[in-house]
């Protein structure tokens, strides 16, 4: 004890050190304990305070503390703001919401403000993503992925909501041509890069029936957007101006009706068919690896509006900054809607879809990426059409020659990708069961 003294340890840790000790001497054996017993007992003489260490086994303060601990822990709604905003690093970017607001109203920069609102919503939309996760454990596996798919859009959906409002038709238009060919290109590339290098000794396999499903409504959005651009640059317009906005907003109905068409397929006719995975069963999940919910399902549904309600405030900001950042950072608008947007409200589709494709789980990547890539252009794009026709804004689907093009080729390169993947498969098992 004389060395505590020596080391300038405080008294009040005195109680907790010798507790360790004992514990420490119970662990070791008797035979070793002996020698020790023998000695004699050194008295203690501490420097500013005395305790009874035989009566003193742990602080009083201590154990309250971490029975209030616990106890606040068991309160439901502590727990779940616990879980929801502190245990994902990522959260660590939270702060840059308000800051972005804070800067709108004290300086105007907005460069800065247009930055911060970047760095604020992204972890928004992964907390969407984490709260529609936890909302489909009690919903299903089908309803869920509509879910995760739908909320997971919901980031560029509000964004171009505001944008639209502020009749900013090119930036909702290029905004969401990015989301498609970043998850398109970008996300399944990557996915399908990794999954590769970690199972290189096997061969991932995924469901037919969905790609194929996903690759059809695809073209068929290609072929919607192509309609109005062609009429247009054909110059076959009967009444110029009025005749490609008229095509736009009748083919944005026939492609909502399409996919309502396409949700009652997947939810009501057909529901078992996006379960099965392959006839081998070469997907057969193990109980071991089962996860659960860690909110309850209201818990998961106020988490969804809180989070959708807060996103909408920082994309009013984001949108009122987007002209002056690109004049004050010299970076064109075109950049800002096809890059940097995407980027920031699908940043944890794209960390999921190659975390999926990874753990070789590939079904569930191509529900993140093509998935999201068909709802953005069966439901979302003409989804704005239709606001916009309500809202007065000339929202049509002429997205210009190039950008048109890019999407078509991108869309043809995916499909035939996913068609021979399938084919490679099927050619691989006539060859097995032959040999």
């Amino acid at each position: 004890m004389e060395l505590l003294c020596n080391l300038n340890i405080p008294a009040k840790s005195y109680p907790f050190l010798l507790l360790t000790v004992r514990l420490s001497l119970q662990m070791v054996p008797v035979d070793e304990r002996t020698e020790l017993d023998s000695d004699e007992e050194i008295p203690f003489r501490p420097a500013t305070k005395s305790f009874d260490f035989e009566a003193v086994h742990l602080s009083p303060a201590a154990g309250n503390l971490n029975s209030c601990i616990r106890k606040l822990m068991k309160f439901r709604p502590l727990r779940s703001i616990y879980i929801v905003l502190l245990t994902a690093k990522i959260n660590i970017l939270l702060p840059f919401g308000p800051l972005a607001i804070l800067l709108h109203y004290l300086t105007g920069k907005h460069g800065l403000v247009f930055f911060f609102s970047l760095l604020g919503i992204t972890p928004l939309a992964e907390r969407l993503g984490y709260a529609t996760e936890q909302l489909a454990f009690y919903t299903g596996s089908t309803v869920g992925g509509l879910l995760n798919a739908t909320f997971g859009n919901a980031t560029e959906m509000i964004i171009s909501m505001y944008a639209l409002k502020n009749g900013m038709i090119r930036v909702v238009q290029q905004s969401l041509l990015g989301s498609i060919l970043s998850n398109m290109l970008l996300v399944l590339g990557c996915a399908f890069f990794t999954g590769g290098i970690v199972h290189h000794e096997k061969v991932q396999v995924f469901s037919k029936a969905s790609a194929l499903v996903n690759s059809g409504l695809l073209l068929m959005a290609v072929m919607g957007l192509m309609f109005p651009a062609v009429l247009h640059f054909t110059h076959t317009e009967v009444h110029f101006g009025k005749s490609e906005l008229a095509l736009s907003r009748f083919s944005s109905c026939i492609m909502l009706v399409a996919y309502a068409s396409y949700l009652f397929f997947q939810l009501k006719s057909q529901p078992n068919l996006y379960g099965q995975i392959s006839e081998e069963g070469a997907h057969e999940e193990d109980s071991e690896d089962e996860e659960a919910s860690e909110i309850t399902q209201w818990e998961a549904i106020g988490w969804l509006a809180i989070l959708t309600l807060w996103v909408s405030i920082l994309s009013g900001y984001l949108v009122d900054a987007i002209q002056g950042a690109s004049d004050s950072l010299h970076i064109p608008v075109a950049f800002i809607s096809v890059i940097l947007l995407p980027i920031v409200g699908n940043a944890a589709e794209h960390a999921s879809a190659i975390m999926f494709a990874v753990k070789d789980k590939l079904d569930i990547t191509l529900g993140v990426a093509i998935g999201s890539s068909t709802q953005i252009s069966m439901f979302l794009i003409p989804f704005c059409v239709v606001v916009g026709w309500l809202m007065g804004q000339p929202m049509d689907l002429n997205f210009q020659l190039f950008e048109t093009a890019t999407l078509f080729v991108a869309v043809l390169v995916v499909a035939f990708m996913l068609q021979m993947m399938i084919d490679c498969k099927e050619s691989r098992t006539w060859v097995e069961y032959l040999l």
